[in-house]
């Protein structure tokens, strides 16, 4: 069989994700766990950094349609949180958001570098931050921990973030005066007529 790491993009020659794609519905298809520890162990023993884009780009997509295939790899992602690459940050942050409903337990366990992330990374970690908070705060039994850091999140996100954020903790939240009250107290930081009209949308449907 063909190694893995011939047939990722930057192997070769390509600059578009095409192959990496492939290669993800590939394993899909074939539930093949060995592609996945082989992507791993590239992952973690090869410095070239289009080849570790090529990697985590492959193991997200597989966590996009098949996220059991690379849950047992949580504990990996939430190390590539503390890499100095961005991209490996970013990407994990994407991983975990995929397999945060299979792994819950586990993620919530590590919740305090996940938001340390969330909230000094970049826009791409920032959404998957809040969206492997409202996954978490879908599990009755981590609720009550997960409903105070998603609220806190909500409270200081980027206005421009705010009405995507809150669309989506909609779906979750049990405490509607408390998620009403910081949408009244935020709507005012908003500047454009879109913005404004997707939080009244929401707080009409709080009331």
């Amino acid at each position: 069989m063909e190694k893995i790491i011939n047939k990722l993009a930057s192997s070769l020659g390509r600059k578009d994700n095409g192959p990496n794609l492939q290669l993800a519905k590939e394993i899909i298809l074939k539930n093949n766990k060995k592609a996945i520890n082989e992507l791993i162990k590239i992952l973690q023993e090869n410095k070239n950094r289009k080849i570790q884009s090529d990697c985590i780009k492959t193991l997200y997509e597989i966590g996009y349609i098949k996220p059991e295939l690379i849950a047992e790899y949580h504990n990996f992602f939430i190390k590539l949180l503390k890499s100095k690459n961005n991209r490996l940050v970013w990407g994990a942050m994407i991983a975990l958001k995929t397999i945060s409903k299979i792994k819950s337990k586990e993620i919530f366990e590590n919740l305090s570098v996940i938001l340390e992330v969330t909230e000094k990374g970049s826009v791409i970690s920032n959404d998957n931050g809040i969206g492997i908070l409202i996954n978490l705060a879908k599990k009755q039994e981590l609720y009550n921990d997960v409903f105070p850091l998603l609220m806190e999140q909500l409270a200081k996100c980027t206005p421009k973030q705010l009405p995507m954020y809150a669309e989506r903790a909609l779906l979750v939240i049990k405490e509607k005066d408390k998620f009403l009250a910081l949408l009244n107290n935020r709507i005012n930081e908003l500047n454009k007529e879109s913005q404004i009209k997707r939080i009244k949308k929401i707080q009409r449907s709080l009331l």
